[in-house]
């Protein structure tokens, strides 16, 4: 089973730039203390390095269900 990445948002977006919050919204987080897990892919990598201030992210084998 390949890693995931399980993300976890530590502060809001309210007062980020738009392209920030669109960002969280496509990664499915919806709040502080909201996570989810997303597969260890470049192009996930690269949406968490653009709100790496926002979010904490540790891999994991767990699964989204």
């Amino acid at each position: 089973m390949k890693p995931k990445l399980k993300v976890t948002q530590l502060r809001s977006g309210i007062g980020q730039p738009e392209k920030q919050n669109k960002i969280l919204k496509g990664l499915g987080l919806r709040g502080p203390n909201r996570h989810v897990v997303v597969d260890n892919t470049p192009s996930f990598r690269g949406m968490i390095k653009k709100i790496l201030h926002l979010v904490s992210v540790e891999e994991t084998s767990e699964t989204n269900g």
